[in-house]
């Protein structure tokens, strides 16, 4: 008992003095700076909150003080057609935009924004990145480019006409200036559209000032969100394209640079952010098309609006005769279209 007591004490002695040992000595804490990532969308504040600011905020709660991401909208630290080139030198980090409006460098940038008739609804954007092979042809183009990572597509909303005149007839389309993407109005012109580059917060202004008749850049959720069904009267109910093809990139040495687990949070975000658009915007169209109002919905009759249509398979052959590229995601276009349009109700009205 005496041996035992002795060891007791000389051990709880022994542990008293290391852990005073451990007490005395102060813990040397190196607190990392966050990683700062600066972003910019396409949209506009008031609609960034809905479409880009869910990520960055999901994103910079998750990543628990280890990176930060700043958010800046349309135009506020460069032009959105200088999106890309800003992006590839390193000015922002990050960039949430389609192709189009971006000036990708790349074959396939005018696929990007609303492609006509290439898609028929929200979920068709994932679907034809996922299962038919657009997201390598995406991954490979910006590769080929350098600097620049493509990291995901998702679909928004449709491309419809809010104008102030009504738009009853393709004829009704001659003559008005319209904002809309590059492609896009590229397609329109032949019909007698105008479009008006312009910076996408100076939009609203210019319709009440008269540079412009209206607006062929969204669809009902949109126009009541930012303000536009303030300053246009009507509502065309025909689309020129069922969803948006918007992408998300980030500066490629940038994104090298990121830790494994910031990767996958950030993509897990980035995914999740397009589950919450989704539904906002398939929500939205119908209610607003239902109960708003603020916009007189009026229709191209069917039968003439399938001259629009047919130029658009024309449109399509015209694209795919201009690079080997090119002529593969028509291919997949037309693939897809051929498989919604023999499926039948819900994935084709028709």
């Amino acid at each position: 008992m005496t041996s035992r007591r002795d060891f007791l004490k000389k051990a709880g002695l022994g542990g008293a003095a290391i852990g005073a040992s451990a007490l005395a000595a102060p813990a040397v804490v190196r607190a990392q700076a966050p990683i700062k990532w600066r972003m910019q969308t396409y949209a506009g504040a008031t609609l960034g909150q809905f479409v880009t600011q869910p990520f960055v905020d999901a994103f910079n709660k998750a990543a628990n003080g280890e990176m930060e991401i700043e958010l800046f909208f349309a135009d506020q630290i460069v032009p959105t057609g200088e999106l890309f080139r800003a992006l590839q030198a390193g000015t922002i980090d990050a960039v949430h935009s389609d192709d189009d409006s971006m000036a990708a460098p790349v074959e396939i940038s005018l696929f990007g924004g609303y492609f006509p008739f290439a898609t028929r609804s929200i979920l068709d954007v994932p679907v034809l990145f996922q299962q038919y092979g657009l997201a390598d042809i995406w991954r490979e183009q910006y590769a080929k480019a350098g600097g620049v990572v493509w990291l995901s597509a998702a679909g928004q909303d449709p491309c419809h006409f809010n104008t102030k005149k009504p738009i009853k007839s393709v004829a009704d389309l001659s003559g008005l200036k319209l904002y809309t993407f590059p492609t896009a109005g590229r397609f329109l012109a032949q019909f007698g559209v105008v479009p008006v580059v312009i910076p996408y917060e100076d939009a609203e202004v210019a319709v009440q000032t008269g540079e412009l008749d209206g607006m062929s850049w969204s669809g009902i959720t949109e126009d009541y969100t930012v303000g536009w069904a303030d300053v246009t009267d009507y509502f065309t109910t025909n689309n020129i394209s069922g969803a948006w093809i918007g992408s998300w990139f980030a500066n490629e040495k940038k994104w090298a640079e990121l830790p494994e687990h910031l990767k996958a949070l950030y993509m897990a975000c980035m995914e999740s952010s397009h589950t919450f658009r989704n539904q906002w915007y398939w929500g939205g169209e119908a209610k607003l098309r239902a109960t708003g109002d603020k916009l007189e919905l009026t229709t191209i009759p069917a039968a003439e609006w399938r001259e629009v249509e047919q130029a658009a398979l024309k449109f399509w052959d015209e694209i795919a005769a201009e690079s080997e590229i090119k002529a593969k995601v028509i291919e997949i276009f037309k693939q897809y279209n051929a498989v919604i349009d023999k499926a039948g109700f819900p994935y084709s009205v028709s």
